[in-house]
């Protein structure tokens, strides 16, 4: 599969990664310009952008861009002097294990868009949809009677916009399923009602929004729906919303004890289990030396 057929699977499948791609590359040095590869959350390196030291700097770095959500140029430069150009604002690592070569890499992270769960088949949920889609949002509809929690639980944001049918099945089961933001198209008096009904907490209610969007006076169905997706960005960009990703195995970081680097454990990491014991290895020449020296 191309890289770029797998990232749009990735994309697809609401899983966060890192699309890093070889922009600089000194010899002597395996990669080239124009390497490139994909990083997943395990640690899991998909392409080549280097060798074995040089992936341990990639994947740390990669890690953080994804914590970030924040674009990296990352720069692997050997342990001694060597004439490489500079690069204002890049981030850079010395690899004593590079055979003496320079690497800079970029690294894009690839978060998922937020998810806007619509339910109903009004003028109101139509126009959503389309304003949704323009600014970004990945969108999902239904005109179920009611949903269930297992359907939201990668949902950012849940909009009712039925007029009526099972609204308060729906607010509970998104409320359940951890939404972030739930907004209910209905009257201030009809919407209090329902809440009123469903008795929920101060923080469940609180993620609750009905009427929902902002107010400045939308009237037509277009400007209602601009209301509500202006509302949904406050949320995110402002209230912190989050953004949830397909769960995916944490990496874990730790310290390769034969030459003390910083190692992301991941499926492709040298290791070793000695007496019981399990360490992990920036690349198999450190193995090899403790090994050795375990077993004297």
């Amino acid at each position: 599969m191309k890289m770029t057929e797998r990232a749009q699977a990735l994309v697809r499948a609401r899983t966060s990664f890192v699309h890093a791609t070889v922009v600089r590359a000194q010899p002597p040095t395996s990669a080239h310009a124009g390497d490139e590869a994909i990083l997943l959350q395990d640690g899991t390196i998909e392409g080549f952008v280097g060798g074995r030291c040089a992936q341990n700097s990639v994947r740390k770095a990669a890690l953080g861009a994804l914590q970030s959500n924040q674009s990296v140029l990352l720069r692997v430069l050997p342990d001694g002097d060597l004439q490489f150009p500079e690069a204002p604002g890049a981030a850079v690592v010395v690899n004593p294990c590079l055979s003496g070569g320079a690497l800079e890499i970029f690294l894009e992270p690839q978060v998922p868009a937020p998810l806007v769960y619509i339910c109903g088949a009004t003028p109101i949920a139509d126009a959503l949809a389309e304003v949704c889609a323009l600014v970004g949002f990945e969108v999902q509809r239904s005109s179920a009677d009611a949903e269930t929690r297992e359907a939201l639980v990668e949902v950012t944001a849940l909009v009712i916009a039925s007029h009526g049918g099972a609204e308060a099945e729906t607010i509970r089961a998104a409320l359940d399923a951890g939404v972030g933001y739930i907004g209910l198209v209905a009257s201030r008096v009809r919407g209090a009602s329902i809440l009123h009904g469903l008795g929920p907490t101060e923080s469940e209610q609180a993620r609750v929004h009905t009427p929902v969007g902002l107010s400045i006076g939308a009237k037509t169905s277009a400007e209602i729906a601009i209301s509500i997706v202006a509302q949904v960005i406050q949320a995110i960009r402002v209230d912190g919303l989050a953004v949830t990703a397909r769960a995916a195995p944490a990496a874990v970081e730790v310290v390769d004890p034969q030459c003390g680097m910083t190692v992301v454990v991941g499926p492709q990491t040298p290791h070793l289990t000695v007496g019981g014991v399990d360490y992990w290895f920036c690349g198999a020449a450190c193995r090899s030396s403790f090994a050795q020296k375990t077993a004297s």
